[in-house]
Parts: C-alpha cells; sequence; structure tokens
C-alpha cells in the first residue's frame, strides 16, 4: 500500500522551521549566506523555515554549529520542552523586519535584534538584571528630555 504525500507541512517541521528563521536572524545572516555556508540554495533554506522540507539531522547539526544555538534550541518549545533564556521576542521582531520596513525605519528593529542577541549571550543573572536597569534608566531619560527615540 503507497503512502500518499500530505499537501500540509508537518507541525514539527514548522516549529523546527520557524526556530531556524529565528537564529539566523539572530545572527544576522540572510537566507542567501545561510544558505552559502552551508552549500544550498536560499529557495531551499526558504522551504526549511517554512517547514515545507524537513531538516535532516546533520543538516541540523550543521545549523547548529553556525548559528552558535544547540540543536536542541530548534525543538524548544515543543510538548512543554524546557526554555533557557532565549531571546523569546524574536519572531515578533523578525515579523517587523519583513514588514517592508526599509531604509532607516529598520535601524531601530535591527538595533533591537542585535541587542537581544547579544542579550540572550550574557549568562550572569545580576549583569542581565544590570542591563535591564540600565536600558529602563535610558529610556525613561531620553523621555524626560524630550529626546525620546523615533
Amino acid at each position: 500500500m503507497k503512502r500518499q504525500k500530505s499537501t500540509h507541512p508537518h507541525p514539527m517541521d514548522v516549529h523546527v522551521g520557524s526556530r531556524l528563521r529565528s537564529a539566523r536572524l539572530l545572527a544576522g545572516y540572510s537566507q542567501g549566506k545561510l544558505a552559502a555556508f552551508v552549500g544550498l540554495t536560499f529557495q531551499q533554506v526558504q522551504k526549511y523555515e517554512k517547514g515545507m522540507n524537513r531538516i535532516g539531522a546533520s543538516r541540523l547539526q550543521q545549523f547548529a554549529e553556525l548559528l552558535n544555538v544547540s540543536p536542541a534550541y530548534f525543538f524548544e518549545g515543543v510538548d512543554g520542552a524546557q526554555r533557557a533564556p532565549q531571546p523569546a521576542t524574536a519572531n515578533d521582531l523578525s515579523e517587523l523586519l519583513d514588514a517592508g520596513i526599509e531604509g532607516d525605519a529598520a535601524r531601530p528593529q535591527r538595533q533591537a535584534l542585535d541587542l537581544l542577541h547579544h542579550f540572550g549571550l550574557v549568562r550572569d543573572p545580576a549583569t542581565r538584571a544590570s542591563i535591564v536597569h540600565l536600558v529602563k534608566a535610558a529610556a525613561a531619560g531620553a523621555t524626560h528630555t524630550g529626546n525620546a527615540p523615533l
């Protein structure tokens, strides 16, 4: 009996693809740049990110090494898997970047992604708390002096 191919991607493939996309954006790579590093076309990376094609174990390991995440990162958030302190808002920010924002208007979002990426690398809880305090104080100061960011 021949198995019929589903026309919809498997939810796990969609989840892994979404995590690949988040890690790629946080690392600052375009689909083309990531594809070139691993010997693929950007269209193949697109299919992986949408969950249309499954990512094999060896390719997943290759992506993990390149994007500086563990292979388990791609499965976090599935069936109650424990989440390490990861940039949880990466999908929200990447959606802003994909909304057609270009030029100077994209700068705050790109800076936010960069900040989020580096903040995620800080492991000391006290240092993380100090960074949050610093950013809040800077934002409050900018608001009070009339220099609120655009």
